[in-house]
């Protein structure tokens, strides 16, 4: 069942693909959180983290370049999810601030149990600075 996706609802089905690469794929410390993405055709693309203490890329961020690699370029929503059953995990400041600069328009899956909401990746960051916004114009 492929919940209707917009502003407000949550995408079950995003969730439960996250969570089953979570489950299925996260290994051991280098791979602790995965993430799903729906892209703008429905395609559901799925990655994981990359954990190395010099900081590797998130989950959400390795999901872009997943989502890029596979001609998916216009992001819908994306959620992530911990292993070991944790659930649905917020995206840090970092993946917070890329999202938004390429996809100004994702909608984000957060909080936990019954409270799961999409938001606009916008609202993850009030009063953020939008890269976009400070670029000079090339004419």
């Amino acid at each position: 069942m492929t919940t209707q996706t917009g502003a407000g609802h949550v995408d079950h089905e995003l969730i439960r693909a996250a969570a089953h690469v979570a489950r299925t794929r996260c290994r051991g410390d280098e791979h602790t959180m995965a993430a799903a993405a729906r892209a703008d055709d429905g395609r559901i693309i799925t990655a994981v983290n990359v954990y190395h203490f010099t900081g590797g890329p998130c989950a959400e961020l390795v999901v872009i370049g997943a989502a890029a690699a596979q001609g998916a370029h216009r992001l819908e929503t994306i959620v992530a999810v911990g292993d070991r059953d944790r659930g649905v995990v917020p995206p840090c400041g970092r993946c917070r601030q890329v999202l938004l600069d390429h996809f100004p328009a994702l909608e984000v899956i957060v909080g936990a149990g019954e409270h799961l909401r999409s938001v606009p990746v916008a609202e993850l960051l009030p009063e953020t600075y939008v890269w976009a916004d400070h670029q000079l114009d090339a004419g």
